[in-house]
């Protein structure tokens, strides 16, 4: 039997919902970089969409698929460079649910929360990976508590009334994964300093996440309090 299609919205229909559930932000006329981006995720996402694959099901795919690279990075040796592939090919899997449930019309709350709960573990596999290859464990501890302090102030903020796409930070989850990646690629090529590597990107994470936080503060202070924001 022939796989049932269902009509795909084309991408600037998609960028126009994208935009109604990010707080506004239209990226027809924003950062050229995020229109590439989502022109991207539009055309990998659409195929899924066709055929109607539940968005939750992508978000799944995505925490299994990151969860490969501890093996990998536990191995040792050469290893490593394969837990950045599986790193990235779970950090794509991560816009593609969203797309897919943009593209469907199946954009939930339900699927907000699981996608965020998708995201915090994707984050604790990045550190765990790090801490195979060598990274301190205090190190990644502290790493990990910033950047939970980082998305918990972002979450309650939301609480508050402060809309999703208002402040892109330093430290936003792409940072991560890219920290995390160099960090692994690193360990992979030169195996006998698989330690340093580990150790740069776990501090690295931590740097990102700190400063972040800090610029994520200052301007929820502003919002919040009906200020205009501070100026980069």
């Amino acid at each position: 039997m022939d796989v049932v299609r269902t009509p795909v919205p084309d991408r600037d229909t998609y960028l126009a919902r994208w935009s109604a559930l990010h707080g506004g932000y239209d990226p027809r006329g924003g950062l050229w970089l995020v229109r590439a981006w989502l022109t991207l995720v539009h055309r990998v996402a659409s195929p899924l969409a066709a055929r109607r694959v539940p968005p939750s099901a992508v978000t799944g795919a995505g925490v299994a698929v990151t969860a490969l690279a501890l093996p990998a990075a536990a191995a040792g040796g050469r290893w490593p460079l394969l837990a950045v592939v599986v790193m990235l090919l779970g950090g794509v899997a991560d816009s593609l649910d969203g797309a897919v449930a943009v593209l469907t019309g199946r954009a939930s709350a339900w699927g907000y929360v699981l996608d965020s709960v998708a995201d915090r573990c994707g984050d604790a596999l990045y550190l765990v990976a790090l801490w195979y290859v060598g990274a301190p464990g205090g190190l990644l501890v502290a790493a990990g508590c910033a950047l939970g302090l980082l998305e918990y102030t972002r979450a309650r903020a939301g609480s508050a009334g402060f809309r999703e796409i208002g402040v892109v930070t330093i430290g936003e989850r792409p940072t991560r994964l890219i920290v995390a990646a160099f960090g692994l690629a690193g360990a992979g090529i030169v195996p006998g300093l698989a330690g340093f590597a580990g150790t740069v990107a776990a501090g690295a994470t931590l740097a990102v996440c700190v400063v972040g936080l800090g610029q994520l503060m200052l301007t929820l202070r502003a919002l919040l309090l009906g200020a205009p924001p501070p100026r980069d």
